[in-house]
């Protein structure tokens, strides 16, 4: 049963339209309950009728045109229930209806079962059999399986239009809309740039060539590079290996000779795509093919042309520009799963917006897109990106929509919103050199979050008042080897001097989880509750030593350097870093250098630390949350999962609780508190955070001139008002639509987000 499950699975994936798709299920799920009929009925979202989209058994002709109402018929009772419905003899049950025009007035037996995707039905897959008797439990149990294995596929399709919807010749001012996460707040309105890894057949773009002559014949050049890249590999080896063996390079060349599938590849790109797009659609269409072979040996030879095609592209991508050469005018960069170091390769002055199918608010590549002031969104699950290339697009970061063919009106009000943030902006500006004090008095440290030497001058530029948190994995993640000690020195130190006499909050290396060093590599079934942060360098004492030495070297004559120490769990962590940075400060001292001991503090991200808050604050100068981390953990979401992103929320009751859990039991301790997640970068989550007592909050420089207006609007007593009226709440989503209120009451809102947002979401 598995075997057939994968085969229908991957035939309706390389389906190449929804309507396609679909008469695979019915005929492969007719085939194999040996059904007389089956059918699916999928969910018209504007009336939610239940329309007969395809059918094996019934009359084709009423495919698409007949329908029951939402209440109407056995099909609408499984979808209300989203449960299975199965039955001896439909006719006699009180729900039945006859669809008249389907011929299915003389079939008996009846079983519908739901296709649910993300808690939504779609759509009610149904067989029938004219003879009156009940599916036994193990043909329930498959259909069951297989709509399980089919709702995000179909969820996919019915969400990017059918699939093939959107194709260059696209109308502008089709308005489609896709859903994803806010990654970083702002809009952005341009044409998209897909970017895609090397030889990764799964991501490459359609695009429409400039010339099919050029694109005909770069893709036969690619074509004999790899034959003689094969031949000269059956050469080498042919002394080593057997003659059997030998013919599996033969194999190789009769399928690169084979004219059927050059000419595939020719016709597409005479169609309109360009050659490694075409490509890319021929290869996949003939490993689905082999996949779905009974026999393991034919089967096998999907490797095979998968592995070809990937030869084949990469020859291809040498004669082809990069996205990043390609790039002259603005865009939107498009991908499917966007890192921080893809970020790195293009000139910042060119990206508009970004858009990632994969990660979700808290990826790293958000954080650095808050960090500069890049629209945002994340999570994107069904965008068909491949499609996109060169596509108008506006990215909505406060929502967390995309929009792509907008119309004239749409584009309208969204550049309304830009105008609008370009006044907050030159608001902002006026508040720079000021400090951020409540109405009342009250004085808010305001600190950044740096990784990078480029955020000195954009972080002082914005009135920052010094680092609560550089982050040095991005020095050693942009190297091919660990850093030298002298290496980490100057790093370090331009940091220190460029902030002094500001304090500077150096983290200790924090990889492990989603962050990984290529010569280090850590391999874990699950990364985040495994080695990393404090545990990896305590582990590695000639990690952890060269880097504390490096960092109060740094310091010498500045006197501005603290030290914050990831991923505390335990006691016994903070016991043996400080005896080891002492130790360190004391060989740095001896050697001559002009140091005092830095202040040490601890980074409070996983439950443990918060129980144990007052006994870390007797030993510590300083604690500071890191709300993103903290917010994964007391949640149990990995905040990097797209599937589970909708339930990654920062203003979630028990992070609250937390938060103003740590406050209550580290007072009398004497000890400073901070906070330099994201939350502190959101304005309610500021003002919030404000009111629990934390008199220092860190964020990007990007959300830095944000905060400071609105707390400056502010008095502490507001703040607190509000505090008091959403720690109550239960749910995350009450105590964000109950500071908006609040916010609005307060008059503070327009500086949160412009005014138009509001009307679009």
């Amino acid at each position: 049963m598995l075997s057939l499950l994968r085969r229908i699975t991957q035939e309706v994936t390389a389906a190449q339209s929804l309507q396609a798709a679909l008469e695979i299920i019915v005929r492969r799920v007719r085939r194999a309950m040996r059904s007389e009929v089956c059918s699916i009925y999928l969910v018209d979202p504007n009336t939610q009728d239940y329309i007969l989209m395809a059918t094996r058994g019934l009359n084709a002709e009423a495919a698409g045109k007949l329908s029951l109402k939402a209440d109407e018929g056995l099909v609408s009772l499984v979808g209300r229930r989203a449960e299975p419905v199965n039955l001896e003899d439909a006719h006699v049950h009180p729900a039945f209806h006859y669809l008249s025009g389907t011929g299915e007035e003389r079939y008996k037996s009846f079983l519908g079962v739901p296709i649910i995707h993300h808690r939504q039905v779609l759509g009610v897959l149904v067989v029938q059999h004219e003879e009156r008797r009940r599916f036994d439990e193990g043909e329930e149990a498959f259909l069951i399986t297989l709509s399980a294995q089919l709702a995000g596929v179909i969820a996919h399709a019915e969400a990017t239009g059918a699939m093939m919807s959107l194709t260059s010749s696209t109308p502008a001012g089709s308005d489609f809309r896709y859903k994803g996460v806010a990654g970083s707040s702002g809009v952005a309105i341009g044409k998209a740039a897909v970017i895609f890894p090397p030889a990764d057949l799964d991501v490459i773009p359609d695009r429409t060539p400039q010339s099919v002559e050029a694109e005909v014949e770069d893709f036969y050049q690619a074509l004999e590079a790899v034959r003689a890249d094969i031949k000269k590999v059956s050469s080498r080896l042919s002394q080593h290996i057997s003659s059997d063996e030998k013919a599996l390079f033969d194999v190789y060349l009769k399928i690169l000779d084979d004219n059927s599938l050059a000419a595939e590849i020719i016709k597409k790109i005479e169609e309109g795509n360009w050659a490694p797009g075409a490509l890319r659609q021929v290869v996949k269409l003939h490993i689905s093919f082999f996949e779905q072979m009974e026999d393991p040996y034919l089967r096998e030879r999907a490797t095979d042309i998968r592995d070809l095609g990937r030869r084949i592209l990469s020859h291809l991508q040498e004669k082809t520009p990069s996205v990043t050469e390609e790039i002259t005018e603005p865009v939107i960069i498009v991908g499917e799963e966007l890192t921080a170091s893809m970020l790195g390769e293009f000139p910042l002055d060119k990206v508009k917006g970004l858009v990632s199918v994969m990660g979700s608010s808290s990826s790293h590549v958000a954080i650095l897109a808050r960090a500069m002031g890049i629209p945002t969104v994340m999570g994107a699950v069904d965008l068909p990106y491949s499609k996109l290339d060169k596509v108008d697009m506006i990215v909505d970061g406060y929502s967390g929509q995309i929009f792509t063919y907008p119309s004239d009106a749409i584009i309208d009000s969204y550049q309304q919103i830009v105008d609008e943030e370009r006044q907050l902006e030159s608001e902002y500006e006026q508040l720079k050199d000021l400090p951020c004090e409540t109405l009342d008095g009250q004085r808010i440290g305001l600190y950044v979050n740096t990784g990078l030497l480029a955020d000195v001058n954009r972080s002082l530029d914005r009135g920052a008042e010094g680092v609560g948190l550089y982050r040095t994995e991005v020095p050693f993640m942009i190297r091919d080897r660990f850093p030298t000690e002298a290496e980490q020195e100057q790093i370090y130190r331009q940091q220190l001097e460029g902030f002094a006499p500001a304090p500077v909050t150096i983290r200790t290396l924090d990889v492990g989880g989603d962050k990984a060093l290529p010569y280090f590599p850590i391999s874990e079934e699950n990364p985040f509750l495994g080695w990393r942060g404090i545990r990896v360098t305590l582990d590695h004492l000639e990690i952890f030593m060269a880097q504390i030495r490096a960092m109060i070297k740094a310091s010498a004559g500045l006197h501005n350097l603290k030290i914050m120490l990831p991923m505390i769990s335990n006691v016994a962590e903070v016991e043996e870093a400080l005896a080891l940075i002492r130790r360190a400060y004391a060989e740095v001292k001896e050697e001559g250098y002009d140091v005092v001991m830095p202040q040490v503090g601890v980074m409070i991200e996983v439950p443990s630390a918060v129980y144990q808050a007052k006994e870390l604050a007797g030993m510590v100068d300083f604690m500071s949350v890191g709300s993103n981390d903290l917010t994964q953990y007391l949640l149990a979401v990995d905040r990097n999962n797209s599937r589970v992103a909708n339930l990654y929320h920062n203003f979630h009751p028990a992070v609250l609780r937390a938060l103003a859990d740590i406050v209550e039991r580290t007072k009398g301790e004497g000890v400073k508190l901070s906070v330099c997640g994201e939350l502190a970068g959101d304005p309610l989550g500021a003002i919030l955070i404000m009111a629990m007592g934390y008199n220092t909050l860190s964020m990007s420089s990007t959300s830095l001139p944000k905060v400071k207006a609105v707390l400056r609007k502010l008095t502490m007593e507001q703040a607190q008002d509000m505090l008091r009226q959403v720690l109550p709440l239960v749910h995350s989503d009450a105590v964000r639509q109950t500071m908006m209120k609040l916010v609005r009451e307060a008059g503070v809102e327009r500086l949160i987000r412009p005014s138009k947002t509001a009307a679009l979401q």
